[in-house]
């Protein structure tokens, strides 16, 4: 899809003027969001290598620096406190030294954690990413990832909806660690279609049919495929539209990585949404924060294509960060300005 066979997106759209973006980023300050999902803490321990181990052909890494940061929900809703918005989290953390660094970090980053429940036996959600000279060495991962059940899922569920009493947007935040099973996302939809707010999914295989009813459904291209099987062929537009319909979900908002995002609406129309990165320097936590600023738009009065752009301004600031990263408002307008000069400049030069 390096040349996209459906119409293009404007950049910036037509009528997102830069007062309607100052309208919608200042309204989302005032907007509470709620995610649910994998709660993780994300690990780094940089430092420099120059030998290779004597008990085993690996690098031996001297770490000169140690940090952590929020990841999976915790990175989306990280990135809605960063613009300035109020976000509840809802998801486990075990009775460990990684919980106690993931209640540290949301406290840093003013994120309420009164619906995070901690589960003795069952470890945090931990990567941990060893550096050495610019380049990843190893990650290493613990976790468990079964499905929570019985009590255990039943007091989460409770969590999620008392934490939606006073919400004006959803996020589901799915990474297949086990917090998101089928009778809790069925619920939290069902509540926040009452309450009439938006639902924004960030889905993973597990359960990728689950999800009926949201507003915007957000997968990747290889999720997509393979949820709909090998004769899912995504450069047309029947297929896109196919797969609204299989998913039972408003809008799908498919994202293509440096090829930007596909927006399939409610009216059927399909849309190329292209990257506006300059420069890739770390992808990781991009998608967190397209969920974050789509569900803070929509949150905020955004139209689904409004919200979809703007989204696709904060990717473009993230993935020049090194690490997950959050995006502010700021950044964003200011990607904004930088699209209206450019445009203004090839105006003048009789270019477009």
């Amino acid at each position: 899809m390096a040349t996209s066979p459906f119409p293009t997106l404007s950049t910036p759209p037509l009528g997102l003027t830069r007062d309607r973006l100052l309208e919608l980023t200042g309204a989302a300050r005032a907007r509470r969001v709620v995610v649910v999902g994998d709660v993780m803490l994300d690990r780094y321990l940089v430092g420099d290598t120059d030998r290779l181990s004597p008990e085993a052909p690996v690098p031996v890494v001297s770490v000169r620096e140690a940090r952590s940061a929020l990841g999976g929900a915790g990175n989306v809703a990280a990135n809605v406190t960063a613009l300035g918005a109020e976000c509840a989290l809802v998801g486990v953390v075990g009775d460990d030294l990684h919980g106690s660094a993931i209640r540290t970090e949301l406290a840093v980053h003013r994120i309420a954690d009164a619906h995070l429940r901690t589960l003795a036996g069952r470890p945090t959600t931990t990567k941990t990413r060893v550096l050495a000279r610019g380049q990843q060495v190893v990650r290493i991962d613990e976790e468990v990832d079964s499905l929570l059940e019985g009590g255990e899922l039943q007091r989460l569920t409770e969590a999620a909806v008392a934490a939606l009493e006073h919400a004006d947007a959803l996020l589901l935040e799915d990474y297949n660690k086990g917090v998101l099973a089928p009778t809790l996302i069925a619920e939290v939809i069902a509540c926040a279609g009452k309450r009439g707010i938006p639902v924004v999914v960030d889905p993973k295989f597990r359960h990728f049919f689950a999800y009926a009813g949201a507003t915007v459904f957000k997968p990747n291209r290889r999720e997509l495929e393979s949820a709909l099987g090998a004769t899912a062929d995504l450069d047309h537009v029947d297929a896109l539209q196919r797969a609204l319909e299989l998913l039972k979900v408003q809008n799908l908002l498919l994202t293509l990585g440096a090829e930007g995002m596909i927006l399939v609406t409610a009216d059927r129309a399909v849309t190329h949404i292209p990257s506006l990165a300059r420069a890739v320097y770390d992808v990781s936590g991009a998608g967190d924060t397209v969920t974050a600023w789509m569900g803070a738009m929509l949150a905020a009065g955004a139209t689904v294509r409004e919200a979809a752009m703007i989204a696709n301004y904060a990717a473009g600031v993230e993935v020049t960060k090194p690490g997950v990263a959050t995006v502010t408002a700021e950044e964003v307008l200011g990607t904004h300005e930088e699209k209206f000069d450019q445009i203004g400049r090839l105006r003048r030069g009789g270019v477009i």
